[in-house]
């Protein structure tokens, strides 16, 4: 028998496929793009900066990432892809090089109570298996151990056929880790009789106190018409039998007002049309009914842990699966790595390495147990990294939407050597991005601008670090920035005491916080920041808090409707051609026919999703012809609404369509930056920073003496930072007092006062390290903050 020899030989010359290293785009027109024309070169770090609204999402998200999904959607059966969105092509000439994308933004969490960090990520699923395995005594399989997955139980015969015998099954049960009592929430909600109803009156003198239950409606209806009650009876008048089918009966079929309806007690309604919804999404009047109303207390059964007594009875070396959810994932690393079972090895690798990239991308602060729903958009973005950081996937591009938001300047050269981490599997790395700590470590930089919206969408540079320093382009100019220490500080007017506080991590704080001042709070994520001036700031200070909380609204919201701008814009169009202020609502009588004013049609195709295309009858204007025939200053209501707020500013601020009431509203859209944003861009495309800012600007004409920030500078260029300390330092001066949670060394620079919490995060935080000027934190840095201040302003 012979045996064949292996003869190996060089590659005579590069192969082909090796050609394709760039990604590019030729004549990219999406939303503000003018023409575009970019090659990103691909297996290395791009980082695209520029000037808030330059056209750096639409370059990345709009054209080469939507586009990369696109096309991969297409590749599934008609069936599968009428589950997913219909993404139309991007306005692009040329797209060449595309590899599959994948996405880490900052949208926040779903906030379903059952979702947690560790269902978000593997990380419970593993830690379910490996007690189903280990764990005693035995309860069952990995179901047993989740929170999710209820205990059934059932019975009835079952006939199983084999071959020629017949078996019988008397029963069926399968045993999940649900707590039985809060469903697997953790909590327990308890409704406030007294603000359903008024117990004095009957129905029909309006009794029911309830939203969308007003006297005359199909809700009161339903039990005024019943015939289970008297309408005309006081409620406190009713026997014990009325009482209950009133507020308990189950759900039954009757005839009320000659209509079959289901009627049901008015306390189960209430759970299914309000307590089973998100509180976030509610519309602010449905929001406070339910505070007002429905108190929520720990789960008293299962205290808190969402599972079943046997789910926590089962343990491994002492620790139950609820005790090790509720570690700090750091501390549960530790837990794992000491772990020795030779029967679940690959598990307790893998398990490892999960927990050990939270602890290395700056989350070891965090629980498994974690709601979701309460993660700030940076941290949200960091637990999707990572899923990632595992992966076996190579040679796909990464899109990053500034992974640096909420991130002390000590977490992000952790951050930074992450991406490097991503960048060196053979991975394209594209960052979206404005800290010069990550745009000093990109291998391509592209550089948008020179302006924003309608004065940006073209590329000013591209190419090494070094050479943008040298490029004179904007983001170029202000990449070496810093900001002086301030040679004098304002002197306080009095201070706001915080005694004992107690918030999450807070270990017993005592701080008096200087007002009429401007007052920084700063610390490493985790270090219990929000925690102080969010959960520990007296309700009756009068606090105007501006979080990055999600904006709530249709796709019909934008700016001129959210800031209330409209309003005083109708009335001047209205007075000026004597016609009604209703006809220059989009959403009330001027709307187009067609489409009801949304401007763009939505079609339905059954088992395909559903298609928006653009209005032919108003061709996306979303008023009637009528309508636009009405002019103020020579321009029409949609030509308006496509205005910039720089340019409505200068509109509405002199001439024939001077309107002080808009004016004003718009200047102070422009105080916070926003001078780009048309009137009418719908807010569900607005990035978190933009958001906060439109908040400010509408926060800012209310009556609250002290103003609460969280992190104001996300999603700021350099070159904007400026003109928010500017902002900050009119507000002072106005005789508010301005505290800020904030990790940019300029707006700590720029402080009266810092608070600065630590040392760690977690529970290696939750105390003040230290309080002072920033020069007395630049002269003796003795915390982390301090360090990285004393580099920034070189001392």
């Amino acid at each position: 028998m012979s045996t064949a020899t292996r003869t190996d030989t060089r590659s005579p010359a590069p192969h082909i496929a090796d050609g394709h290293d760039l990604i590019r785009v030729h004549g990219a027109r999406e939303n503000n793009l003018k023409d575009v024309t970019v090659e990103i070169p691909k297996r290395r770090l791009t980082v695209f900066t520029g000037v808030s609204g330059s056209g750096k999402s639409s370059l990345v998200f709009n054209t080469i990432a939507a586009e990369s999904q696109r096309l991969i959607n297409e590749t599934y059966s008609a069936f599968v892809q009428g589950f997913m969105p219909t993404l139309a092509r991007p306005e692009v000439d040329v797209l060449d090089g595309l590899t599959t994308v994948i996405t880490v933004d900052q949208q926040r969490m779903g906030a379903d109570p059952r979702s947690t960090v560790g269902t978000a990520t593997d990380a419970n699923a593993m830690l379910r298996i490996l007690f189903s395995r280990l764990g005693q005594p035995h309860i069952g399989p990995p179901g047993a151990y989740a929170f999710n997955v209820p205990s059934v139980r059932a019975s009835g015969a079952i006939t199983v056929e084999r071959g020629a015998k017949k078996a019988v099954k008397a029963t069926f049960h399968r045993t999940g880790g649900m707590c039985t009592r809060c469903e697997g929430r953790g909590t327990v909600s308890d409704i406030d009789l007294t603000q359903l109803y008024d117990a004095s009156k009957s129905l029909n003198e309006g009794a029911l106190t309830i939203p969308g239950y007003t006297a005359g409606g199909w809700n009161h209806r339903l039990y005024s018409e019943s015939g289970l009650v008297d309408p005309d009876k006081p409620i406190s008048a009713y026997t014990t039998k009325e009482l209950h089918d009133f507020l308990h009966r189950e759900a039954t079929r009757m005839k009320i007002a000659g209509i079959n309806m289901t009627y049901e007690g008015l306390i189960p309604r209430i759970h299914k049309s309000f307590l089973a919804k998100d509180k976030e999404a509610m519309q602010p009047h449905i929001r406070a009914f339910v505070e007002r109303a429905v108190t929520f207390a720990t789960c008293p059964e299962c205290d808190g842990t969402r599972l079943s007594e046997g789910a926590r009875s089962s343990k491994i070396e002492g620790i139950s699966i609820a005790d090790a959810c509720a570690m700090e994932i750091r501390d549960l690393a530790a837990w794992v790595h000491g772990l020795d079972a030779p029967s679940v090895a690959p598990l307790l690798a893998t398990l490892r390495q999960t927990l050990d990239s939270f602890v290395e991308i700056g989350l070891g602060y965090l629980s498994l147990d974690r709601p979701s729903g309460t993660l700030s958009g940076g941290e949200a973005q960091r637990v999707k990294m990572v899923r990632h950081l595992g992966s076996a996937l190579t040679d796909v591009t990464y899109v990053f939407d500034e992974p640096t938001t909420g991130l002390h300047p000590h977490d992000i050269q952790r951050m930074n050597d992450l991406l490097l981490r991503l960048r060196d599997k053979g991975n394209t790395v594209l960052v979206v991005e404005h800290k010069p700590e990550v745009i000093a470590i990109a291998d391509h930089v592209v550089d948008l601008g020179p302006g924003a919206g309608t004065g940006g969408g073209t590329v000013c540079f591209e190419g090494t670090v070094e050479g943008l320093r040298t490029a004179g382009t904007v983001t170029g100019r202000h990449l070496d920035d810093r900001a002086a220490l301030k040679e004098t500080v304002r002197t306080p007017t009095g201070t706001l005491r915080i005694r004992g506080a107690t918030a999450h991590n807070l270990r017993d704080v005592d701080v008096d916080i200087p007002l009429g001042v401007l007052t920084v709070v700063t610390g490493v994520a985790g270090s219990g920041k929000s925690s102080l001036v969010h959960g520990s700031i007296p309700a009756d200070a009068g606090v105007v808090a501006v979080d990055q909380s999600p904006i709530r609204g249709s796709r019909r919201s934008n700016p001129a409707t959210y800031t209330g701008l409209l309003d005083p814009i109708r009335k001047a169009f209205a007075k000026a051609n004597g016609v009604k202020p209703a006809l220059f609502s989009a959403n009330s009588e001027g709307a187009c026919p067609d489409c009801n004013g949304a401007g763009v049609l939505y079609t339905d195709l059954a088992m395909m999703a559903g298609v928006a295309t653009t209005c032919e009858e108003c061709e996306g204007r979303r008023f009637q012809a009528s309508v636009l025939d009405h002019l103020l200053g020579g321009r029409d209501i949609s030509e308006v609404l496509a205005m910039s707020v720089a340019e409505a500013e200068e509109f509405f601020g002199a001439g024939e369509a001077r309107t002080p009431a808009a004016h004003r509203v718009l200047t102070r859209l422009a105080d916070v930056g926003l001078g780009y944003l048309t009137l009418g861009q719908p807010l569900t495309t607005l990035s978190g920073g933009e958001r906060q800012r439109l908040k400010l600007a509408t926060h800012m004409a209310e009556k609250g003496g002290i103003y609460v920030l969280d992190e104001p500078t996300a999603g700021l260029h350099l070159a904007d930072v400026e003109q928010l300390l500017g902002l900050l330092d009119r507000l002072v001066d106005s005789g508010k007092s301005v505290i800020v949670v904030e990790h940019h060394q300029a707006v700590m620079a720029h402080a009266d006062w810092i608070i600065d919490l630590g040392p760690g995060a977690g529970h290696d935080g939750g105390r003040v390290v230290f309080e002072g000027t920033p020069t007395d934190l630049v002269t003796a840095p003795a915390t982390l903050t301090g360090h990285h201040l004393a580099a920034y302003v070189g001392a």
